[in-house]
């Protein structure tokens, strides 16, 4: 899963999101690393909506715009915690192989 696509759905886990919601949620989610676009995020939006990992929640009009509000399903949920678990394991790993790295002495010796 790519980073944005996991970004969305956490950013979706806990409520129902407009667009800007949504990007503002990955934003903060990622510490700013992660800017979603406009143009970006509706493309995902309606990828995501397809395989059914989230669903229209409702739409409303404001200031004449359709504004339309996305929710998390389970079959996104199931996926989500599926990547989290993938994630772990694999930082898990690597954390392990980090802690076996030979300590390098730079300098020559004691002072």
């Amino acid at each position: 899963m790519q980073e944005p696509t996991f970004l969305i759905l956490a950013a979706l886990a806990e409520q129902p999101l407009h667009g800007y919601g949504v990007i503002q949620a990955v934003a903060a989610l990622s510490g700013g690393d992660v800017k979603l676009r406009a143009g970006t995020l509706y493309g995902a939006l309606d990828r995501l909506d397809e395989r059914g990992l989230i669903e229209v929640d409702r739409e409303e009009a404001v200031d004449g715009r359709l504004r339309r509000y996305y929710r998390l399903t389970d079959s996104g949920a199931g996926a989500l915690s599926a990547e989290i678990g993938r994630l772990r394991r694999n930082a898990t790993a690597a954390e392990q192989q980090l802690r076996r790295r030979p300590q390098v002495s730079f300098g020559g010796g004691a002072a």
